[in-house]
């Protein structure tokens, strides 16, 4: 079998498919303006649009061939001017963030995303998590895009500091499948989703809330993808009976 390269990551029907797969409501986000392309650059057509996201399918894609899943290393990305924007509200320097603090947000962010999605897919939906190609194999390309985090940890942070916010903030994912043995692109979900706290009353933030808020979204991200490919593998037409 081909083991799949993690570096060249940049590379039942699909209505049953469609159906399931992250019908999220985020209701602290304001609707976006989005106006979503039909046909996406690489020739994905749009299936369905979200609250706050979109579904794109190759036209004719189907997924319940697929009863092992690869699933590529977690790109997360801040939102833009994120730290700036931060900072310029913060006037204490111990407590502003600095790119070692963002590159381990960013790092633990990854590891959380693996260790959530692994948990789902695999112990609760019994997918076999591999790194090799082959016809029953389907790569997870996931990114986190537009990270904020309204109260971050602080490596400067003096002891016993701490933040009060009504969220611990939002992002948003960037999911593609890929086949694995064609390296062919079947989907991408791009999806936003918010903490909501305590229903916008202030609350504790630091890394345990965060977190906790992190394992929400993703759990409910993870949970969503299971059920939708579960749904597709039901829906796949079995072997042929044999004939008398």
């Amino acid at each position: 079998m081909n083991r799949i390269c993690r570096r060249t990551a940049g590379r039942a029907s699909t209505a049953v498919f469609v159906a399931g797969l992250f019908m999220l409501c985020a209701p602290g986000l304001r609707a976006a303006e989005q106006q979503w392309e039909q046909t996406s650059p690489d020739g994905l057509q749009l299936t369905r649009t979200l609250p706050y996201g979109a579904i794109y399918m190759k036209p004719g894609a189907t997924f319940g061939q697929y009863k092992r899943l690869a699933m590529l290393d977690c790109f997360v990305q801040f939102a833009k001017d994120w730290q700036r924007d931060y900072n310029r509200n913060e006037p204490d320097l111990e407590m502003q963030v600095s790119q070692g603090d963002m590159n381990r947000i960013k790092t633990e962010l990854a590891a959380e995303f693996k260790r959530v999605f692994t948990e789902e897919l695999q112990n609760d939906g019994g997918y076999q998590i591999v790194d090799t190609a082959a016809p029953d194999v389907l790569i997870l390309r996931p990114a986190i895009l537009n990270l904020i985090v309204n109260a971050p940890e602080i490596d400067t942070a003096p002891p016993m500091s701490g933040s009060v916010v009504a969220s611990a903030g939002q992002m948003t994912l960037y999911l593609e499948l890929w086949d694995s043995t064609t390296n062919t692109l079947l989907a991408r979900v791009i999806d936003t989703e918010a903490d909501q706290g305590q229903g916008g009353l202030a609350q504790a933030g630091g890394a345990v809330e965060n977190k906790v808020a992190a394992d929400r979204i993703l759990k409910n991200w993870a949970d969503r993808l299971r059920k939708a490919l579960e749904t597709a593998r039901a829906a796949a037409p079995g072997p042929a009976a044999p004939t008398p």
